[in-house]
């Protein structure tokens, strides 16, 4: 790939994603698949005016490992240093890019329950420093390939050209690939706004879903919300992209609320495992029955993970036309795939798009219905011939999508 294409991406993720101001210090989360590129980004950020930039290096290969032959008790350790960490980034709020490579099947066959269980038990300490800092820093997630998530989705190709075709379908659909990447995120950026300005309009309480899978599923929206859309903003007026690419409009719904059946419609790639074929049946906000045809005991774990991960935290619209889903390829990465299709989201809800969302605390955004839970996972549900009707707070039905695409 042209080293030129490459710190033009680099540096949409630093300027635009991570919108990083003079003076702020900034983390890197990768995996060792494309050091170069991270060190390109590590430039880009320098001369956004970072103070300083730290790159935390992991490696799948070593968690599997790890997962392989530490006790669960081991696992579910915070040592004392990685806690005064997240103390000091409650405290400084660097902002914090995270570099996606991980094979999609890199994690298969490892012992799943162990895992979870760990997972649960470090949450119980991780989560509220995550609390602390919600709404009050710059984060973004982007993409490089990686030899055997590049493998996953061209099986045919040699390693290099299979890197190589991927690393063009991330520049692509990230909008990246062109001269000027960042002035394209303008305008995409002023788009996302332009929908969600018509959707807020409507005054919508609620949404039915209908396609011919056998999705039949309702969800009342929180009346304190709306639909929010690429740019973020943080408590104190900071814009980022945390998502690059993105496609979706998304709200957050009521989280008592959900009823149906919703079944899924790409892959869902969890923790380095996949889970496929898959659907869940909500009754009164809560998934009470599921079943999968790949790995239907790890969705169970993720619904089981906590109080709140069998509830729904979030509504994405996303159209069929969307680039990612044009190029017709399968990413098994959600950050991709969920750009591809219309999702939902088991777990936490997003209480930023609550109007003037600083003015208010946990407390009250439980009580306007808004789940917590320590996941947030999403899941695709859009097809071509999927529906949603919006159904506004005086009882009008006015149709959203059809066929797959905005209706309006």
């Amino acid at each position: 790939m042209k080293k030129s294409l490459l710190k033009n991406y680099a540096k949409l993720i630093a300027v635009v994603g991570g919108n990083i101001r003079p003076g702020q210090d900034v983390e890197i989360f990768a995996e060792p698949d494309q050091p170069a590129f991270v060190t390109y980004l590590c430039e880009e950020c320098y001369k956004a005016g970072a103070r300083s930039v730290r790159v935390e290096w992991s490696s799948q290969a070593v968690d599997r490992l790890a997962a392989r032959f530490e006790s669960q008790k081991t696992l579910s350790q915070v040592p004392s240093w990685e806690e005064e960490l997240l103390k000091e980034r409650t405290e400084k709020l660097p902002v914090r890019i995270k570099i996606l490579s991980a094979d999609p099947d890199g994690m298969k066959g490892v012992d799943r329950d162990k895992l979870t269980k760990a997972q649960a038990v470090r949450s119980l300490i991780t989560k509220p420093y995550q609390d602390r800092m919600t709404n009050r820093y710059q984060w973004c997630v982007a993409a490089v390939p990686s030899v055997g998530w590049a493998k996953k989705i061209f099986p045919d190709e040699r390693s290099n050209a299979a890197v190589e075709k991927l690393w063009q379908l991330i520049l692509e659909t990230s909008r990246a690939a062109g001269k000027d990447p960042l002035t394209d995120w303008m305008w995409h950026n002023r788009a996302l706004k332009e929908r969600c300005e018509k959707l807020n309009a409507m005054g919508l309480a609620s949404l039915e879903y209908k396609s011919s899978n056998g999705t039949d599923f309702s969800i009342a929206l929180i009346p304190e919300a709306e639909f929010i859309a690429g740019k973020k903003v943080t408590a104190d007026g900071h814009y980022f992209n945390p998502n690059i690419p993105t496609e979706e409009v998304f709200t957050t719904p009521l989280k008592n609320s959900a009823q149906g059946l919703v079944r899924a419609t790409r892959p869902l790639s969890y923790g380095g495992e996949l889970i496929e074929d898959f659907w869940i049946r909500f009754e009164n906000g809560k998934a009470v029955e599921w079943g999968a045809e790949e790995n239907e005991k790890l969705l169970g774990d993720i619904i089981n993970m906590d109080e709140g991960s069998c509830y729904l935290g979030e509504c994405a619209l996303v159209p069929c036309d969307s680039p990612i889903n044009k190029s017709g390829i399968l990413f098994y990465n959600t950050l991709f795939d969920e750009n591809a299709a219309c999702h939902l989201a088991l777990g936490r809800g997003y209480t930023n798009t609550v109007k003037n969302f600083a003015s208010y605390g946990r407390e009250q955004f439980a009580a306007m219905g808004i789940n917590d839970s320590s996941v947030h996972v999403d899941f695709m549900v859009g097809t071509r011939d999927l529906f949603i009707t919006g159904v506004t707070k005086e009882g009008a039905r006015l149709p959203i999508f059809e066929r797959g695409n905005w209706a309006f």
